[in-house]
């Protein structure tokens, strides 16, 4: 334990390092001139100041339990059919400081402990998006983030002000530029996001509510990845492109640091008014690029050797596509949003780093806690339905279904 906390120390004090050498006196000033009249300068309420440096903290305790059920075909990546109960535990911290204009660095140390149901096996739309592929009995150490985030500004946009948060430095922001973020961070901390349907220690848990089902983004055993991402905003729109690591063998823990396993994902974003609501609608394209089995190779294989399937036995370089659609609304009433998620993948070889699922839909609403005095409550009700792909020459049905 002593070990896990001076390297806990050790990464806030590097994250911190340039605020105390004095580095963030060069933060932006937070009266940085607007387009537009005098006068309109002068009406426009003001914006804080630009955060130097930021600490945020969380705690997650999640404990899931499943009763007894039938189970008439099992295997070794089954759900446990029996009484099951199970708890996942991480301690966060979330800490970033600015460098220069525009320019900051965060780092998220985290200590994790312990296992999903049946060690995150036997659903594809794994109920605790808290679990993680690998687990522990004993607490242990992992840098999950460790990234650099440079903002530009465009032809000397309007300042909007931007409101402190985990990895977000509070303050002045141009409203059309150009983002450019690299390091060690998860593709879904840019791409496929949605306000109501995103974070599991925040709102829903299920892994193809928070995540496009059939998005089978980059990632180790834990969700991160190394990566850049570039995103570019002008008005009513946001266009962002990335590329990460692939693991070096599907689901496991270590990344391809080299880069010859690799995706590339595009997503471009829409914003819009619904009645005075606000509402984006996104449309994501992905393609990993890497060392995966087909199905149907693995199958055939099987058959000449009189073994049992395995697509680790096939694997070559191949490439998979997949697209995902993905909306958000506000406004439904005033205190009532909605959501929707679609995607689907080339379910003819195997999920590299997600899950295994190639077709998905998701839909549900999220109830703020206004009307009972408690606005940071949410209530969520959500529906969704997932599917693998269908063998050759027959029907499958969906690989499940929950509401």
């Amino acid at each position: 334990m002593t070990v896990i906390i001076a390297a806990l120390i050790r990464q806030v004090l590097i994250a911190l390092w340039p605020m105390l050498m004095g580095t963030a006196a060069a933060a932006d000033d937070a009266t940085s001139s607007t387009r537009g009249s005098s006068t309109a300068a002068a009406d426009a309420p003001a914006i804080a100041p630009a955060e130097a440096w930021s600490l945020h903290g969380q705690f997650t305790d999640i404990t899931q339990y499943h009763p007894a059920c039938a189970s008439p075909y099992q295997a070794a990546n089954s759900l446990d059919p029996g009484n099951s109960g199970r708890e996942t535990i991480d301690l966060t911290l979330f800490a970033g400081a600015r460098l220069w204009h525009g320019g900051s660095v965060y780092v998220n140390p985290e200590i994790d402990q312990g296992f999903g149901l049946s060690g995150t096996l036997g659903v594809a739309g794994f109920p605790s998006g808290g679990a993680y592929k690998v687990g522990d009995v004993h607490p242990y150490y992992r840098t999950h983030r460790l990234f650099v985030r440079q903002v530009f500004d465009l032809q000397g946009s309007a300042q909007a002000p931007v409101a402190p948060a985990p990895n977000v430095l509070g303050g002045p922001e141009p409203s059309d530029n150009v983002t450019l973020t690299i390091g060690k961070f998860s593709a879904v901390d840019l791409f496929d996001t949605n306000r109501y349907a995103h974070d599991p220690r925040a709102d829903f848990l299920n892994w193809s509510i928070i995540e496009s089902g059939a998005y089978d983004y980059a990632a180790d055993a834990w969700g991160y990845s190394y990566g850049a991402a570039a995103e570019w905003t002008q008005s009513w729109w946001t266009l962002r492109g990335g590329g990460f690591a692939l693991s070096r063998v599907p689901n496991q823990r270590e990344l391809d640091r080299s880069f010859h396993q690799f995706e590339l994902v595009v997503e471009g974003e829409e914003r819009h008014q619904l009645r005075g609501y606000q509402g984006k609608l996104k449309l994501l394209l992905f393609e990993n690029r890497g060392r995966m089995g087909d199905y149907d190779d693995a199958v055939n294989l099987a058959l000449q050797s009189h073994t049992v399937p395995s697509t680790a036995m096939v694997r070559r370089m191949a490439s998979r596509p997949g697209v995902a659609l993905n909306l958000e609304q506000e406004g439904l009433l005033s205190d009532l949003g909605a959501f929707l998620r679609a995607s689907i993948n080339d379910g003819s070889k195997e999920a590299f780093d997600f899950t295994e699922i190639n077709r998905s839909l998701a839909t549900g609403l999220s109830l703020a806690g206004d009307r009972w005095s408690r606005s940071r409550d949410v209530v969520g009700l959500r529906a969704r339905s997932t599917a693998f792909r269908a063998p050759p020459a027959a029907t499958s049905p969906p690989a499940d279904r929950a509401f």
